[in-house]
C-alpha cells in the first residue's frame, strides 16, 4: 500500500511534498517568474475572482511556485496552511497584527530579537493594542499577565541570542485557557528539531532567511497555521497589503528545503563539539547550547525538542574589549548578523541585534558585553574549534 505524502518521514516530505509539474515533466520545480494570469474567457476570470475557480489570479494573491514552497511546509510542519512573505519579519509582523485590532493585548517573552520587540513595545500601541512583556521562562508571570482583553501570546524558542528554552505546552495551555493564541517564532529550533503546532501552539512562523535558504542566498519568511486562522486573518490582509514573497525567492527556498534535513543535522552535530570544547576552556565565563546537560533548562530540551541546536552561545572574559578580539582574530567564522547559512557566522549582540536595548535590560535577559553567538555552518568541526581556540587565546 502507497503511503499519502502526510506519512513520509521529514526527509522525503522535503525532497518530494507540494511539488507541481507543467506539462513538460520537469524533474526540478519550475520558476513561474509571472505577475499575472490570463483566462480563456471573461467567465473563467469572473468565476476566478468569484473563488469558484481555483486557478491563480495575480503573484501578490498567489503563484504556482510560491504554491509549491507552502505547501511543502506544510507537509513539514504539520499544519493546515500557510502563507509565505517577503521576510522574516514581514511574516512575524503579519502573524501578531493581522489578527488584531485596537483594545486588544498582547503578551510576549521578553527574549526576542531586536525586531521582534520593535513590533510588540513600539508598533503595537501605536495601533490601540496593548502588550505586556514577561519573563517567558516562569509560567507565573504569563498567568498574571493575562487580561480580558488577551488575544495572542508571542514567544520565541530557543531564544535569541541567549538559547534559552520555554516551555510551549504550558505556555500554549495558559493562552488557551485565557481566550488567546499562541504564536511561537522557531527559528532557532528549525522544523527538524521542533513542532510548536504539535505542542499546542497555534500559529509558528519563520524566517526562511536562516536554515531554509541556509546558503546566504534570499530573503523569506512564512507563516504556518489552521485553515481558519490563514483565511481568517492572514490571507485578505496579506493580499491587500502586499508583503508578498516574490516567485523567485520562494524557488530558492524550495530547493533549500530538499537540503534542510541534512544540513541541520550537520550543523548541530558541529555546534555540540564546539559546546562541549568551549564549556571547560579556561578564557569562557558562561557556556550555553541546549544540548547539554549544563543547559538551564535540560529537561523541557529533552521533552519537546528532538535535537539541540545548530547556534551556540558563550560569554568571552573580559567583556567588550575580549569579545571584539576573538572577532577580529576568527578566520572562518565571519561576522554577521545573520544565522543558519552555510558558512559559520559569529555575532556579538550587545551592539548588533540588541544594541537597542538599555543596558539593564540586556544585563537581565543575560546578554553581557562579553556575549557572541556562534552560528555553525557546513565547515569540519575541527577546523572551526582549531579557529576558535586560538582567536580565544588572544581575548
Amino acid at each position: 500500500m502507497s503511503k499519502s505524502p502526510a506519512n513520509y518521514r521529514p526527509e522525503t516530505r522535503l525532497v518530494h511534498s507540494g511539488t507541481l509539474r507543467s506539462q513538460y515533466g520537469e524533474t526540478s520545480e519550475a520558476l513561474f517568474l509571472t505577475q499575472g494570469y490570463v483566462y480563456n474567457s471573461a467567465e473563467e476570470c469572473e468565476a476566478r475572482f468569484k473563488g469558484e475557480d481555483p486557478g491563480f489570479i495575480y503573484s501578490r494573491y498567489s503563484n504556482p511556485t510560491i504554491a509549491m514552497f507552502e505547501r511543502r511546509m506544510i507537509e513539514l510542519e504539520g499544519a493546515e496552511a500557510a502563507r509565505s512573505a517577503a521576510t522574516g519579519m514581514a511574516a512575524v509582523t503579519t502573524a501578531i497584527l493581522a489578527p488584531l485590532k485596537a483594545g486588544d493585548h498582547v503578551v510576549a517573552s521578553r527574549a526576542l530579537f531586536g525586531s521582534c520587540l520593535y513590533v510588540i513595545q513600539d508598533l503595537l500601541p501605536r495601533y490601540g493594542i496593548e502588550a505586556t512583556l514577561v519573563d517567558g521562562a516562569n509560567l507565573d508571570e504569563w498567568q498574571r499577565a493575562v487580561k480580558p482583553n488577551t488575544k495572542t501570546f508571542f514567544l520565541e524558542s530557543p531564544t535569541n541570542p541567549t538559547l534559552d528554552v520555554l516551555d510551549i505546552p504550558s505556555i500554549a495551555e495558559i493562552a488557551h485557557k485565557g481566550g488567546a493564541r499562541l504564536v511561537v517564532d522557531n527559528v532557532f529550533a528549525t522544523p527538524i528539531w521542533q513542532s510548536p503546532l504539535a505542542l499546542g501552539a497555534d500559529v509558528v512562523v519563520y524566517s526562511a532567511t536562516k536554515h531554509i535558504d541556509g546558503q546566504g542566498r534570499c530573503l523569506g519568511g512564512i507563516i504556518l497555521s489552521s485553515e481558519a486562522f490563514i483565511a481568517e486573518h492572514i490571507h485578505n490582509f496579506m493580499r491587500q497589503t502586499g508583503p508578498s514573497i516574490s516567485p523567485f525567492n520562494a524557488w530558492v527556498l524550495l530547493k533549500g528545503l530538499e537540503t534542510l534535513g541534512v544540513r541541520v543535522r550537520a550543523q548541530t552535530d558541529t555546534a555540540a563539539r564546539i559546546a562541549d570544547v568551549l564549556a571547560s576552556h579556561p578564557k569562557i565565563a558562561r557556556l550555553v547550547y541546549p544540548g547539554r546537560e549544563d543547559h538551564p533548562q535540560a529537561a523541557l530540551v529533552k521533552k519537546q525538542m528532538r535535537g539541540g541546536s545548530t547556534l551556540v552561545g558563550f560569554e568571552v572574559k573580559g567583556g567588550k574589549a575580549a569579545a571584539f578580539r576573538v572577532l577580529n582574530e576568527l578566520k572562518l567564522a565571519k561576522i554577521s548578523n545573520n544565522l543558519g547559512d552555510a558558512k559559520s557566522l559569529v555575532t556579538h549582540p550587545a551592539t548588533t541585534t540588541h544594541q537597542r536595548l538599555k543596558p539593564e535590560d540586556r544585563a537581565a535577559l543575560g546578554i553581557s558585553e562579553g556575549f557572541i553567538r556562534f552560528s555553525a555552518g557546513l565547515e569540519h568541526a575541527g577546523d572551526l574549534i582549531e579557529d576558535l581556540t586560538a582567536a580565544l587565546e588572544k581575548a
